[in-house]
């Protein structure tokens, strides 16, 4: 269990450098000729990554319960997102093909890293009892903030330097190499601290046949478990998904309010730079400010998830996330910016680990990668539209009119999450383990 918590503390160094405050500001400054390109560049990134996870989660979540190999398969993802962000600190803005040789590995990263989420996740059910499944979520989770955090904080003093401190490292600051090694940070710290998950953890599912039904073939347990059979397995969930109002109501809400999230992650260190003026030391100061907010917030909501499940925490949290964003959007300086993002932070983490959580709930047994696949499949299937939209707003209008797409997400999503009934969920999937 320890074990399994410490993976979200390695990865989020990930979202949190890569995708969400460092590197993301850094591409959006430097690789094109104003915030506004770089920012529009960034976007298509995100677009396309979103656009391939949520075509192969679903495929490789059944290809992981057909063979009972889920860790492999995240010791295998993990390793992929390792390797293409360790290369991305050597693309030099403004050599040949920098732009497409950041977005390629990043495109690349990203689809490693949402890719072992779906493996992670999935152990999430075996883990824990459905008496405890919100607390233990929320407490990665809240490692997870924790875990960004630390790193962030060795970013900033290690590498790019606080005010007029100069960094522990010497580096070249030489088109900003200095900010570009925290790529090679994120790389070794999600690999180190990635360890203890992908050698102690362990399937306890057994290898599902033809038929979905358990069978000792040695080839259906191999690593070359079958593309074809894990298609079948596909068609044969999809035709009797039906079956499963709940988790069809809930997987088209996430869909939906998830593309705010991902928005603000992607857009909330550029709009912070843009916007408000932040350099990139004041906009890794946010980030650390932000990540023990949603740190504490996930923590804190385990226990109400418990309590009053997950539907609820995640009803609530997409009312403080869009109210928060509504005051960022039209915040008039930076002190209003800064309280509005704080009090957002609180709510993110909540909504990320309660959505995980009633997955968990929802997800029959021998088939949690199965439905993990579909889980990111929601928050990956129109993922694009958020930063595409924010993107092409911003191109025409500024960033404070392309951030405020959030607000219809957080939305519209919310209303469709009302129509979720969470105790027929978990009945349905009793039923069908």
């Amino acid at each position: 269990m320890a074990s399994w918590c410490l993976y979200d503390w390695a990865n989020s160094a990930f979202t949190t450098l890569v995708v969400t405050f460092v590197y993301a500001t850094y591409f959006s400054q430097t690789f094109a000729e104003d915030a506004d390109r770089g920012t529009a560049l960034w976007s298509r990134g995100i677009t396309i990554s979103s656009l391939i996870i949520a075509v192969v989660s679903p495929l490789l979540g059944a290809m992981a319960d057909r063979s009972g190999l889920r860790r492999r398969f995240l010791v295998a993802a993990t390793l992929v997102s390792v390797g293409a962000t360790a290369c991305l600190a050597f693309v030099v803005p403004g050599s040949g093909n920098a732009v497409l040789s950041a977005l390629t590995l990043f495109v690349i990263a990203n689809v490693g890293f949402e890719v072992g989420m779906v493996f992670y996740n999935a152990f999430l059910p075996q883990l824990s009892t459905p008496r405890t499944i919100g607390r233990l979520s929320g407490y990665a989770w809240g490692l997870g903030y924790a875990g960004g955090l630390a790193c962030l904080v060795v970013a900033l003093l290690g590498l790019i330097g606080l005010g007029e401190a100069a960094p522990w490292l010497p580096l070249s600051t030489e088109d900003g190499f200095n900010v570009r090694a925290s790529n090679l940070l994120v790389a070794g710290w999600f690999l180190l601290f990635s360890l203890p998950a992908l050698v102690l953890l362990r399937d306890t599912i057994t290898p599902r046949g033809d038929r979905g039904k358990p069978r000792g073939d040695a080839a259906d347990r191999g690593l070359v478990a079958s593309v074809r059979g894990a298609f079948q397995d596909l068609g044969r969930t999809l035709t009797r998904i039906r079956d499963f109002r709940d988790i069809v109501r809930f997987l088209i809400a996430r869909l939906i309010y998830n593309d705010g999230l991902i928005t603000v992650f992607a857009f909330g260190g550029v709009y912070a730079a843009g916007t408000f003026g932040m350099d990139t030391a004041e906009v890794i100061v946010f980030g650390i400010a932000l990540n023990v907010a949603a740190g504490l917030g996930a923590f804190l909501f385990g226990l109400v998830d418990d309590r009053l499940g997950g539907r609820t925490t995640v009803l609530w949290s997409l009312v403080g996330l869009f109210v928060c964003s509504l005051v960022a959007v039209a915040a008039p300086n930076k002190a209003w910016f800064w309280g509005a993002a704080l009090v957002l932070g609180l709510f993110m983490g909540p909504n990320q680990s309660a959505s995980r959580s009633l997955m968990g709930r929802f997800a029959p047994k021998r088939y949690e990668s199965e439905f993990f696949g579909f889980f990111a499949f929601s928050g990956k299937a129109t993922a694009f539209l958020g930063p595409l939209l924010l993107g092409l707003i911003t191109a025409g209008y500024g960033q404070r009119a392309g951030i405020a797409v959030v607000l219809v997400f957080f939305l519209v999503g919310g209303l469709l999450l009302l129509r979720v009934d969470e105790a027929r969920g978990i009945e349905r999937a009793a039923r069908s383990a």
